[in-house]
């Protein structure tokens, strides 16, 4: 095979994983913020319940993405890794924190440690969602570098842009998190979460578009892609059928139409995003091409690549159907 060809199924695989991530995780995520947000136990309860059986699976697509990363782009991952020790070490912290947290808030023995362990979700989702951010406005940004060496100070990720995307994807994962309660819950729950999901929709929607402004200011490249008609056209009119669709699933019998809209948002500026970089994979003159590891290893990757995703969406899917349905506050907190 062509290995230009190879090298745009690698980038397609590793993009695939790293999306998957960003929806499925994401809304993990959201669910986490708005519990630790929730003053009512029994409610709390509940929002735990409709991620718990499903939330470790969802971070599977991490360990793809970063495993591929390294693999099928080692050049790449040799630049991006000492730009960002000090986020991704924290962000495996917050992960970590997460998941004890929704482990271990069943076993509290009072309902004031139960309340600490929740506080500890939220700033655990906060801080995930929020690093994730920062790295992907650093990527956007461009990481300074020479050759395969990294030539920044490590403070890039601290600039106003990657700092504006990670509150802007904090938000967005809020959304989720808000439709996805939408969809799992009932009564009162179910409600405030429409609320929620409605009000969370204008601000993210309304930031994402500063957001995308923001970009076309970065490089030229990004400026001649984002506002050319065959890119932005399209856009906006899948973005509008979106938002309308949106409105409409809270009048209709399907609950889960939010939330599914709401990650076609977040697919629709995943797009924006590779359409921008390409064939970048850190700007500002680092190629797929120039990044990209040996075919040997490529195509060594690629048979995992097609045995591994089929079987994790399988078990993705496997763990919906299983958990899946309405859960209903339950007077035990």
């Amino acid at each position: 095979m062509d290995t230009d060809w190879l090298t745009l199924l690698c980038a397609a695989a590793l993009a695939f994983s790293v999306m998957n991530y960003v929806l499925l995780d994401g809304t993990d995520l959201g669910v986490g913020i708005l519990l630790g947000l929730t003053h009512s136990s029994r409610d709390r309860r509940a929002m735990a319940v409709t991620i718990l059986p499903i939330w470790d699976a969802n971070e599977t697509w991490l360990v793809l993405g970063g495993g591929g990363l390294l693999a099928l782009f080692p050049l790449a991952y040799a630049i991006l890794l000492p730009a960002l020790y000090l986020p991704f070490i924290a962000m495996f912290l917050a992960l970590i924190l997460r998941a004890m947290a929704l482990e271990f808030r069943d076993h509290a023995p009072s309902e004031g440690i139960k309340r600490l362990i929740d506080g500890g979700l939220l700033c655990g989702s906060l801080c995930t969602g929020l690093i994730q951010g920062v790295v992907l406005g650093t990527l956007v940004k461009g990481v300074p570098h020479q050759g395969s060496q990294y030539s920044g100070d490590g403070s890039e990720w601290l600039e106003p842009f990657p700092l504006f995307c990670g509150l802007v994807l904090v938000l967005g994962y809020t959304w989720l998190g808000a439709c996805w309660l939408y969809w799992r819950t009932v009564d009162e729950l179910q409600r405030r979460s429409a609320r929620q999901a409605k009000q969370l929709a204008w601000v993210t929607i309304g930031l994402l578009l500063v957001l995308i402004g923001w970009t076309t200011t970065l490089h030229g490249q990004y400026l001649l892609r984002l506002t050319a008609p065959v890119v932005w056209l399209p856009a906006l009119s899948i973005l509008t059928g979106l938002l309308v669709t949106f409105r409409a699933g809270f009048r209709s019998r399907f609950d889960w139409m939010p939330l599914f809209c709401a990650l076609g948002v977040f697919v629709l500026a995943f797009a924006l995003m590779l359409v921008a970089l390409y064939p970048l994979i850190i700007p500002p003159d680092l190629t797929l091409q120039a990044a990209t590891s040996k075919p040997d290893s490529q195509i060594f990757m690629l048979v995992d690549f097609a045995v591994l995703i089929p079987v994790t969406l399988i078990y993705n899917t496997y763990g919906f159907s299983v958990f899946s349905g309405k859960v209903r506050a339950q007077e035990k907190s």
